[in-house]
């Protein structure tokens, strides 16, 4: 089957923003994603399990209600344990993209998985978690997901020390003439965008930054300037 709601992602390799509406309020949740939307390519959805991270948050039945409300391209970060049991549900709420963790093992079942159901697939990765351990996948995947802040809760402080291998699957990527997008989630600001721009990211996630400033759109607005301006020096 394919996701209920095609949405082309746009052109691999371009800048995106995608706010992360985990710093959003829930209890007006429409608005808010209709607020940021003018400055928004993609929105960043965080599913947590309690389990694989120390939080809960949302599932499908959320990412059901948010497709009726936007047009955007919903990126689905899955932090849970298994997230192969969870797949079609996110495909038939309208999720066209899902993002699985390294960390839990063995993705090739996964992986084709997600294909069979017509999403996008990629693989995050902690900040601690070596660029060996997912290295295999660069040719099976649309996606790298290099977490800046170890995952689970919104509002922490960036890690400079991913920056290297940011730097290190950009350079993967391009030698090997793959269409992966370069993903950066945890810290994203004005301040830390021209970093990972720099090292090689295209696709950037910002919650806090966005969500908490008076004017969503207009941080929203600042960052993808920050972003290109850093990308035209890179």
């Amino acid at each position: 089957m394919a996701p209920l709601t095609t949405i082309d992602p746009g052109p691999v390799g371009a800048l995106r923003i995608a706010p992360s509406i985990l710093s959003a309020d829930f209890g007006e949740l429409a608005e808010a994603i209709a607020m940021v939307t003018p400055e928004a390519d993609w929105l960043h959805v965080d599913v947590m399990d309690g389990h694989f991270v120390p939080n809960i948050s949302i599932g499908p039945p959320v990412v059901q209600s948010i497709r009726k409300h936007t047009e955007l391209y919903l990126d689905c970060h899955l932090m849970i344990t298994d997230p192969g049991e969870y797949l079609e549900a996110f495909a038939k709420a309208g999720a066209q993209g899902v993002t699985v963790h390294a960390e839990i093992g063995d993705l090739d079942a996964v992986i084709d998985q997600a294909r069979s159901l017509g999403l996008r697939i990629g693989v995050a990765v902690n900040p601690d978690t070596e660029f060996s351990l997912f290295e295999r996948y660069l040719d099976q995947i649309d996606l790298v997901l290099c977490m800046t802040v170890f995952p689970g809760f919104g509002g922490q402080s960036f890690i400079h020390d991913v920056l290297p291998k940011i730097a290190q699957v950009r350079a993967a990527v391009d030698e090997r003439g793959l269409n992966v997008e370069i993903q950066v989630d945890g810290g994203i600001d004005v301040t830390t965008t021209p970093l990972v721009i720099a090292a090689g990211a295209n696709v950037l996630v910002a919650g806090s930054a966005i969500f908490t400033a008076p004017h969503p759109v207009e941080a929203a607005k600042a960052i993808r300037t920050a972003a290109q301006s850093a990308a035209g020096t890179r």
